[in-house]
């Protein structure tokens, strides 16, 4: 990558359809990829984590001439602070949505929010037996009202018990390691008071003790993730295999085209549904119909359901509005650009604000509220149908862009899809191709877009090589919609990509599940679902595990997130090594300004939890890392699996 003191045009992307836009006059339209410009030089004290505004006597920048903050505090403390604090942001993000989805469960069973129902009885069993419920003679709604009060107990609860959403999901082997090291959280909310505090001015000088803090944060950030998860499943069902199309040619000129854009199922599976209600409106103004298509998360959500197409992922967000037409982009929470109004003033799009903590101003504001869900979801489409007047009959230029997705791998899914091999064990498809060398492991992608580096192309070529080097990938969030709209997420990429043994285990799931899956064959990465299905990722690993009957650090599982970006990818990687996994971050975070906290990523923590960070944020050597960290962990197995044999004992627990 160039210097970015060098870099001096915008079309930071390999996306074809992002790269149309940019390179249409659209002067005086300014995007991200215009201030990412105008923003170089950034502030190496900033990128270094050396900078310190904790208090008002700063900020206080660590140089040669000024080793100390004006307080004493160390590189090592400023770096330490500013890390967990973003892990703070990140799982805050997180848990609000998660408590969100809590509180509508509680006013659904309250008969407040009518517009929701129990979609999925059989999750909610599920997850009632695995939290330990008894539900003998109880209806659904007990049985939900019991689960909701124990996920509403994990964010406010006192006691010093585990949390039940951490100690229910995760191999016991990782309880026994995190009340060893003292880093159980004692509830979500608390954990985030605790982490606060600490790390006031005057508080936690120590990094050692900041970053174990940081990590119990962390295991919140996966308690609130997990809990979303769960919640959404059971009111919004499970996801299933569901084919659809993915990038800015899914647009289409005569139909009143909707963006929906954040995080929260809650708005967004409404919008769907009564759209598809709303159609005679949409016809009556002179259009086809409605067409709803996601952007981020909120995307995601209604595609693994409702197999709404994707439009674009995070960094590319401000572009389709450019095309002339997008006629409403619906946003909720998360990773919403304020620029976005900006860019729709240029054009007809309304950019609709509907939650009370992710205003725009100058947007138009339609305060969601579940129990007028419908209605809301009414006068949004409303807004688009009106925007689609404006531009009827209007040039428009949409790029003929668009890729087969299939998505809607919840592991339910994966395990009914891998039962048809093994019905008593449908991991153990997985876990035999690993021991028999068929696949070298199994990599997660996640986290967002970030303008340090091209946009789609880290994960796009890591994603590339590994599936050459026979590797089994799952995909959450905006790395899922970067392999969705490159066209690397359908059957097709599946022969031009793999290596031979990544492409007869995928041919022979196709082969036994022909009736299940029809003309739609199986794709060259799995997506799981949206950041907060992050959870749905760590379960298949957990499942694995269980598999093996190992702990987590010996399992050859890697997790990547090629282009970080926000704080809850620091939350998420921050938790995937506490849990014990190496974990490949593509954009160094802000932590090189020390070398002890450095060191802890990257060494000290997988001598204690057994994960480790990889910063590197060329593709084609972080693929050779991701790939050596699998390797030795089949080769560890197999020694361990072979002692074990030979002198007739249970596999080693080290690590």
């Amino acid at each position: 990558m160039k210097a970015e003191k060098e870099i001096k045009e915008n079309k930071r992307t390999v996306d074809e359809a992002a790269l149309s836009v940019l390179e249409q006059d659209q002067s005086g339209v300014e995007t991200a990829f215009d201030r990412y410009l105008r923003m170089q030089p950034q502030c190496n004290f900033g990128r270094t984590g050396v900078c310190c505004r904790i208090c008002l006597q700063g900020p206080c920048r660590i140089t040669k001439k000024a080793d100390k903050g004006i307080c004493g505090a160390h590189a090592y403390t400023i770096v330490a602070r500013n890390l967990i604090r973003s892990i703070t942001g990140g799982a805050s993000a997180h848990s609000d949505h998660g408590r969100h989805l809590v509180y509508t469960v509680l006013e659904m069973l309250e008969d407040k929010a009518l517009a929701y129902a129990i979609e999925d009885p059989q999750k909610l069993q599920r997850v009632a037996e695995r939290l330990g419920i008894n539900t003998d003679d109880k209806d659904e709604k007990e049985v939900l009202a019991e689960v909701a009060a124990l996920a509403l107990e994990d964010f406010i609860k006192a006691s010093t018990d585990p949390c039940k959403w951490l100690e229910t999901t995760i191999v016991k082997d990782r309880v026994d390691k995190f009340s060893e090291c003292n880093i159980l959280p004692r509830g979500v909310h608390t954990t985030i008071a605790e982490t606060m505090a600490q790390t006031h001015m005057g508080m936690d000088a120590d990094p050692v003790n900041l970053i174990f803090q940081g990590l119990k944060m962390a295991l919140c950030d996966y308690i609130g993730m997990h809990i979303a998860t769960d919640l959404s499943d059971i009111l919004f069902g499970t996801p299933k295999p569901v084919t659809t199309e993915a990038n800015f040619g899914v647009m289409e000129a005569d139909m009143v085209n909707i963006a929906l854009h954040g995080h929260n199922p809650l708005l967004s599976e409404m919008i769907v549904r009564v759209a598809r209600e709303m159609k005679d409106d949409a016809v009556a103004a002179g259009a086809r119909g409605i067409k709803c298509m996601g952007i981020c998360c909120t995307g995601n959500e209604v595609l693994m359901r409702q197999g709404v197409p994707v439009l674009t992922n995070f960094l590319s967000q401000e572009l389709p509005m450019m095309t002339g037409a997008l006629d409403a982009m619906v946003v909720d929470v998360q990773c919403i650009m304020p620029g976005v109004k900006a860019v729709s003033e240029c054009f007809h799009t309304r950019v609709v604000t509907t939650m009370p903590n992710a205003k725009i101003p100058g947007a138009h504001h339609v305060a969601f509220s579940e129990d007028r869900a419908a209605e809301k979801a009414k006068e949004i489409i409303n807004l688009a149908i009106e925007a689609f007047k404006e531009r009827k009959g209007l040039e428009v230029a949409i790029p003929q862009v668009k890729n087969k997705v299939t998505a809607g791998f919840s592991v339910e899914a994966l395990e009914d899809i891998l039962g048809e091999l093994n019905p008593d064990q449908p991991f153990k498809v997985i876990t035999d191709a690993i021991d028999s060398g068929q696949l070298r492991g199994v990599v997660l992608f996640a986290g967002c877009n970030n303008l340090r580096v091209l946009q789609d192309h880290s994960h796009n070529e890591i994603i590339r090589q590994l599936a050459k080097n026979d590797v089994l990938m799952v995909a959450t969030g905006c790395a899922a919609g970067s392999a969705a709209k490159m066209g690397l997420m359908n059957d097709d990429a599946v022969e031009l990509y793999a290596g031979e043994g990544l492409k007869s285990f995928i041919h022979s799931l196709n082969k036994a599940n022909e009736e299940k899956l029809e003309s739609n064959k199986l794709p060259l990465i799995f997506h799981m679902g949206s950041c907060v299905d992050n959870s749905r990722a760590f379960d298949l690993a957990t499942a694995l595990a269980k598999q093996w009957e190992i702990d987590m650090p010996k399992i050859p599982f890697v997790a990547s997130a090629p282009e970080a970006m926000s704080e809850k990818a620091v939350a998420i990687g921050s938790w995937w090594v506490a849990m014990g996994l190496p974990t490949h971050v593509g954009v160094v975070p802000e932590v090189t300004g020390s070398a002890l906290v450095n060191g802890i990523a990257l060494q000290v923590a997988e001598d204690v939890y057994g994960g480790y960070f990889i910063w590197e944020e060329d593709p084609q050597k972080a693929a050779e890392k991701i790939l050596a960290a699998l390797d030795e962990r089949t080769w560890k197995l197999r020694i361990h699996r072979g002692l074990a044999d030979k002198y007739e004992t249970e596999l080693s627990k080290s690590y």
